[in-house]
């Protein structure tokens, strides 16, 4: 069932609970199983209606489900047992334990032979456990306190507790809203229109059918007046008068406040009313017209709002206008500008109006002038003291150094910048002419990614308000850095803010990825107001250039956009406009310009309309090459429009008055000090992992060798030290008969992306299932995702392949496999998760819990270990499906038995989080590997520790503090494979001596993953640059490369790079790619060549060659 249609169950749920239909309330919750009524469901346990309670219980839950579900079963219909045991009717007592309890016995027998005893008892208190049972009444409480623990822990009632929160009344307001809508499209509007019938929409022009009930009949409008216009349905429509004593912009939305408890909303509307000139702020306060209230009150609400076009224009207010053409547009492109990443943000200079400042997807950030199409300065991510971040944000950076530019924006009087960044990062930079770019201040503003930034002027003092995915506003001095106000209140990450003043009021809209707004005073007294952007979509709001129209637009989870203007004396949307498209993905961008114009990128062009008419104006492509929602940004006198296009570029479009601009820009002599070539003041660049010592482009053979003892196939034991690698000349090489595979275009493999309609998050966990039918991903939002293929004519085996597609699977029920989160980020948490051999369960855990999934049901079948410390890594003992390896983020490994709920042993050897896990069953031993780039050795016999070693970083590569070590043994089940971002090892167990190590080259990035393939003859590896590589495991020789061309679409609007990288269980040849994008992809040699490339010939006395693209660090091979 659709979101929207959840949420018109909970519509009829109010609508009936205030009609009083109280037992018809209940069969709809049961029914749909959108909302258990705890208050309901006391009472039917506390009057002891046995039956009603496991029928209404049904709808959510049944005995077997988990083990909550069958706690609260059993302590049920024990309790209906002792209490036919306590009125001595034996009969009713053996009924209930032969038709109710008997269940329970094949997991219990001993306790359901000692409540099956209770019979021969003459009074059962004389069972020792039950000698303080005390009346009916008391023990029904005892019980029902139980079973309200029980019914919070369980899973299965997960968000379903909670009745949302919206107005009294909300199905009638839609109503009247779409009555006040069908109206005003009449063609001769009546002043007094006579409803009587909801069945068929409304017109005065013709009667509303010969069918229709007359309004005696009809209960839902039987209470209407005939008064002008519509008036609500009900006493809480949302067309009552506004109370005059609020004249306020802001204390307009006040007027009609949510029903919701607010910090401060029980204190009353202070603050606002304190101005004595209050009553001036609002430079033009509006009245509804008289002769038809309904008109100036339109609400986006509606869908005949978005999807019927006006066939006149608004008879409310307008706005003096003076006269316009469309040449007064900026359409013309003038210029592009090659940014080299997709573009997030942009910004033109309040006083410079050719500098544009540009944010990209990658954490760049440039500044260019527009008049020469010069890039003046750039700066790329780089934390400046990494010191001074959190460990949270340690962690993060360290498992993934990139981000992404969220929002760049230039102070009032354009002496600083400020940008966002989607890792917890703000850093405010002061920019004095040319390309003196300075650090100012770097601020950690939010847990996860701040989603917006803005500048303000409260009490007279420049400071920036943040938000984030916290779902906090935050409040920072700009000179100093110092936090002067936290705002908490919304229920979903904060998506943007938009600060404004009136006179001597200075307030903050906040919205939310919910649809919810919210507005602050600088007072930390809480959000003085709570409604709802138009369709619920994510929003972004923002004033005119002269501070008297509001505006926002903004695109929901359903595709759909909404662009409005507010009626501030009102808190409600005064006019929608029509024009945008639905689009999949993104939010759609605005801007407005000269207090006349509003503009969004949308639908591959950009949008115009004339602020006084709801029609669009007019649109440009902008000769082409746009993306389908381009962000765009006017300069600030509207004669210059910045565009982001598709190739990661900027196209400048301009009106008349703008190219005269340009131009006369163009004929100025620049200074080279003012002016600097892009390549000057580029800053240096930052390694992956922020290392600043990494020299890019040398290779291993320039650096010392790092000394680890190293055992070649003729068992002659060196050191590297010992070892010289060889440099081989290129035009040498070219020579040779073999050379590397490069696999460059999509023609040269077969590649699949799996279908997916679910939301798009990075892919953190992917798996084969052992039977390769399957394939098992888990998303950074906790989310598993589970791919099947089917068994037909094109795909006989029925197991995963490229050449026909998977389905995206779920049982009818429809949920999801989701983990607990607990009250961690998911983005920040160590996601992991294991597959039972017969693919039945699978162990997962995001942060949270740790969570047991039927792989059939998708139902929970239990949790168990909540944080702290959280699970990080989990393995199945290879004999015993019952005992589980579980690393923690404390660095310990838990050994723990499912079946009996325990933790038989704990145990220490790390100094990091553990990051991997492997068991071997030949050698009996369990070898572990951390943060702390250390493997360790464990007896499965008495889970002594046997060995431990540290990995040798190689010289000149510096590993992020938190960097994983993954593990995997080989088929035989002797030799260990350990991936770590800056190698490729192998080493013997149990002993953990290191046979032989691969060290990629740098311009490659860090690696991400690695894995044998099913045989253990390949290794494949996929790295930060989305390349993936193919090595030959006995001689670690790469032997193939694939580039990201190959499997992924041209000109990617982000960058992105495989997580990881999943072996498939039967084909040695095929492996699955884990997307930061979200996407899963299957790759598959071609099938005239059926592998990946061919091994190189063994050489006497050399490594690999850098030809291949990578130095290795092994031993000659002979």
């Amino acid at each position: 069932m659709s979101s929207l249609s959840r949420e018109l169950v909970f519509l009829i749920l109010q609508f009936l609970d205030e009609e009083k239909f109280k037992d018809t309330v209940h069969k709809l919750e049961q029914e749909s199983g959108f909302f258990f009524n705890l208050r309901y469901f006391e009472e039917m346990v506390t009057n002891g209606e046995w039956d009603e309670v496991e029928k209404y219980l049904s709808g959510f839950t049944k005995v077997d489900d988990n083990r909550y579900s069958m706690k609260i079963f059993f302590e049920i219909r024990k309790q209906k047992y002792l209490e036919a045991l306590d009125k001595r009717d034996r009969t009713k007592a053996v009924e209930i334990l032969v038709k109710d309890l008997k269940v329970f016995s094949a997991f219990n027998e001993e306790l359901f032979k000692e409540i099956t005893h209770l019979l021969t008892l003459e009074n059962f208190r004389e069972n020792e456990q039950l000698s303080k049972y005390g009346d009916t009444k008391s023990a029904r409480g005892i019980m029902l306190a139980e079973l309200k623990k029980l019914i919070e822990a369980n899973p299965l009632f997960r968000d379903k507790l909670q009745f949302p929160t919206f107005k009294n009344s909300r199905l009638r307001t839609l109503i009247n809203q779409s009555l006040n809508w069908q109206h005003q499209l009449c063609k001769n509007p009546r002043p007094n229109p006579d409803i009587k019938t909801l069945f068929v929409d409304h017109s005065c022009g013709q009667p509303n059918g010969a069918r229709a009930p007359s309004p005696v009949t009809n209960p839902l409008m039987s209470a209407v007046p005939k008064a002008g216009g519509f008036p609500p349905l009900g006493a809480h429509g949302p067309f009552q008068p506004t109370p005059a004593a609020l004249p306020t912009s802001l204390a307009g939305w006040m007027a009609n406040p949510t029903p919701v408890p607010h910090p401060v909303a029980s204190a009353g509307p202070i603050g606002l009313t304190a101005p004595n000139n209050a009553a001036a702020i609002l430079k033009r306060p509006r009245t509804p017209p008289t002769n038809n209230p309904a008109l100036d009150y339109q609400s986006a609400d509606s869908e005949h709002v978005l999807k019927r076009s006006r066939p006149f224009a608004m008879p409310d207010e307008t706005h003096g206008q003076s006269s316009y053409s469309l040449d007064d547009l900026p359409k013309t492109v003038v210029m592009t500008l090659s940014q080299g990443s997709a573009v997030k943000s942009m910004d033109f200079h309040p006083v410079q109006q050719i500098l544009l400042l540009v944010g990209t997807n990658i954490g760049d950030i440039m500044v260019w002038e527009v008049g020469s199409g010069e890039k003046i300065a750039h700066k790329t991510f780089k934390v400046w003291d990494l010191s001074a971040c959190s460990m949270p944000l340690q962690a993060s950076l360290a498992n993934d150094y990139t981000v992404s530019v969220n929002r760049v924006v230039w102070s009032p009087d354009g002496a600083l910048f400020g940008v966002a960044y989607s890792k917890h990062i703000v850093h405010i930079y002061s920019y004095h002419g040319g390309d003196d770019l300075r650090n100012r201040l770097e601020i950690e503003a939010h847990a996860g990614s701040v989603n917006d930034l803005a500048f303000s002027y409260p009490n007279k003092q420049l400071s920036v308000v943040t938000c984030g995915e916290d779902r906090v506003i935050k409040v920072w001095d700009a000179a100093s850095g110092a936090k002067q106000h936290t705002f908490e209140g919304h229920e979903a990450p904060v998506y943007s803010i938009c600060p404004h003043h009136k006179e001597n009021i200075q307030f903050i809209f906040s919205t939310a990825t919910d649809g919810k707004i919210k507005a602050w005073l600088y007072d930390n007294m809480g959000s003085r107001v709570d409604y709802n952007a138009p369709g619920q979509s994510s929003t972004a709001m923002q004033y005119s250039a002269d501070g008297t129209r509001l505006f926002s637009c903004g695109t929901n989870k359903e595709g759909e956009s909404f662009l409005v203007e507010w009626n501030e004396s009102e808190g409600a949307v005064k006019r929608t406009y029509f024009g945008l498209g639905k689009r999949p993905v993104g939010v759609v961008q605005f801007d407005t310009t000269k207090n006349r114009f509003l503009a969004a990128g949308d639908e591959f062009s950009v949008k115009f309309w004339d602020m006084d008419n709801l029609n669009l104006l007019t649109s440009t492509p902008a000769d082409g090459g746009l993306p389908p929602s381009p962000c765009i940004r006017f300069n600030k006198e509207g004669t210059l429009l910045a565009v982001s296009t598709d190739d990661n570029g900027v196209k400048i479009l301009a009106n008349s008055d703008g190219v005269r601009f340009l131009r006369t820009v163009e004929n100025r002599s620049f200074d080279a000090s003012r002016v600097a070539p892009a390549a000057i003041v580029k800053a240096p660049s930052v390694g992956p992992f922020g290392s600043n010592n990494a020299t890019i482009g040398t290779t291993i053979g320039d650096r010392a060798a790092p000394v680890a003892a190293i055992v070649g196939t003729n068992n002659d034991a060196r050191t590297l030290a010992d070892i010289k690698p060889r440099i081989t000349d290129e035009s040498a090489e070219k020579s040779r008969i073999w050379k590397l595979t490069e696999i460059n275009e999509p023609s040269q493999c077969r590649s699949l992306r799996l279908p997916d309609s679910l939301t798009a998050m990075r892919v953190s966990r992917l798996i084969y299932t052992n039977s390769g039918v399957a394939i098992l991903a888990l998303a950074s939002n906790a989310v598993h995702k589970l791919w099947k293929w089917q068994r037909n004519d094109r795909n006989v085996t029925g197991k995963a392949t490229t050449s026909v597609a998977p389905q995206l699977w779920q049982p009818s029920s429809g949920i999801l496999m989701t983990n607990d989160i607990s009250d961690t980020n998911p983005e920040d948490a160590v996601p992991c998760f294991a597959l039972s051999k017969n693919d039945s369960y699978v162990m997962s855990a995001s942060g949270g819990k740790i969570s047991l999934f039927n792989m059939m049901t998708f139902k929970t079948m239990t949790t168990f270990m909540p944080p702290p410390p959280a699970a990080t890594f989990l393995a199945f003992h290879p004999q015993d499906n019952n005992i589980i390896a579980i690393g923690m983020d404390d660095s310990s490994i838990q050994i723990y038995n499912v079946r009996v709920d325990e933790v038989k042993t704990k145990l220490k050897g790390h100094q990091k989080r553990i990051t991997g896990l492997a068991f071997s069953h030949t050698l009996n031993v369990l070898v572990s590997s951390g943060a702390d780039s250390q493997l360790c050795v464990w007896s499965t016999d008495g889970w002594e520790k046997q060995a431990s070693k540290f990995l040798q970083i190689p010289n000149g590569r510096a590993a992020s503090p938190h960097a994983e070590t993954r593990v995997q043994f080989h088929l035989d089940q002797i030799h260990l494979l350990a991936v770590h971002e800056t190698q490729i090892a192998i080493f013997e167990a149990p002993k953990v001596e290191c046979l032989k190590q691969w060290v990629p080259r740098e311009a490659s990035g860090p690696i991400t993953h690695a894995t044998y393939s099913c045989d253990s003859q390949s290794i494949y590896v996929s790295f930060e640059d989305g390349s993936v590589g193919v090595l030959t495991a006995s001689t670690l020789r790469l032997r193939c490369r694939i580039s990201p061309a190959a499997y992924l679409p041209p000109n990617p609007s982000l960058r992105v790079f495989p997580l990881v990288i999943a072996a498939h269980p039967s084909d040695p040849n095929q492996f699955a790619l884990g997307l930061t994008d979200g996407g899963v992809q299957i790759v598959e040699p071609l099938e005239s060549e059926g592998k990946w490339g061919t091994s190189p010939p063994a050489e006497n006395g050399a490594g690999p060659s850098t030809t291949s693209g990578v130095t290795g660090s092994e031993a000659p091979q002979r």
